[in-house]
């Protein structure tokens, strides 16, 4: 049964190949923040598209029918603790449903963090990130999209990744010669990882800044802690019965946000658990067609 539910996971990830498109490297010349990859540190990929030891991170575009294509962009970050990526269920899959509404999807594959492969672990895949916005950004043209209208939405510890980068994109952590704004336009944060204190997931901040960080390393990196009036809108999804990444992870990003004043929509569902991806199995409801409606009411699905 295993098996099968596998092959239609990958069945599903290759049902809409007319969108999508070969995956770029995110650098051509030289990964920064790089050590030499070690022989021992080798990507890997299992049957259900999980990836790990990810040492050169790519883009992913999943491109609409240039007839219903709105001009908006979306940079998908997937799950997996910062140990992995749930690059089927939270990557290709979403970003197919993206190019069904005329949004252009990008799966992000970005370094998990390692000191086997970094110079400071903390950093990479921020780096990623604010390179994944500035490529679709610079880019935009080519792909028929408009640089103002392009988001980031993660998972998860993706949901971390892109919160950080959405809240964070004043320190720009890569080689930016044209001065290229690396703030996404819109935020979608799906059960995700926020704060690095007592709600945190312990892994996804173990992972990413030690098991002994400072206080001002857990503050910097808890970014209901660094919600700005600039912060961009926001949608949020999380399940009260979330037993990985506790439900206050989202509420308390919400408040931050309240208290800027930054446009912001959440959805809480009474059950579903972690990591359910498009469907939350507990309930007939679509957070998918929430937040399209969110999308379309911002503006962001008219052409």
């Amino acid at each position: 049964m295993k098996k099968a539910l596998n092959a239609f996971a990958l069945m599903l990830i290759t049902s809409f190949a007319f969108a999508q498109q070969k995956p770029m490297p995110l650098y051509t010349n030289g990964v920064p923040n790089s050590k030499p990859t070690p022989a021992t540190y080798q990507e890997k990929i299992n049957d259900t598209y999980w990836i790990n030891k990810v040492s050169a991170p790519t883009l992913t575009a999943f491109l609409p029918d240039k007839k219903i294509a709105n001009g908006t962009a979306v940079i998908i970050c997937p799950g997996g603790g910062y140990t992995g990526l749930a690059s089927a269920h939270e990557g290709f899959q979403v970003a197919q449903e993206f190019a069904k509404i005329g949004v252009a999807a990008f799966v992000l594959k970005y370094r998990l963090p390692s000191d086997s492969i970094m110079v400071d672990k903390t950093i990479g895949p921020l780096q990623d990130a604010q390179r994944a916005v500035q490529i679709v950004r610079e880019s935009a043209a080519n792909w028929g999209i408009k640089p103002d209208r392009i988001g980031i939405m993660g998972f998860s510890a993706g949901g971390h990744l892109a919160a950080t980068e959405g809240t964070h994109f004043n320190s720009v952590l890569i080689d930016n010669p044209k001065g290229t704004s690396v703030r996404p336009d819109f935020m979608m944060l799906i059960y995700p990882v926020i704060s690095f204190g007592p709600m945190t997931h312990q892994g996804s901040k173990d992972n990413l800044i030690g098991k002994t960080p400072t206080q001002e390393m857990v503050d910097l990196y808890s970014n209901e802690k660094q919600v700005t009036p600039n912060t961009p809108p926001t949608f949020l999804i999380h399940a009260e019965d979330d037993t990985v990444v506790p439900v206050q992870n989202s509420l308390m990003m919400y408040e931050a946000l309240l208290a800027n004043k930054v446009k912001t929509e959440m959805h809480l569902y009474p059950a579903g658990g972690h990591g359910f991806g498009m469907k939350n199995p507990t309930t007939k409801a679509s957070w998918f067609d929430s937040l399209k409606t969110w999308m379309d009411a911002n503006g962001w699905l008219s052409k």
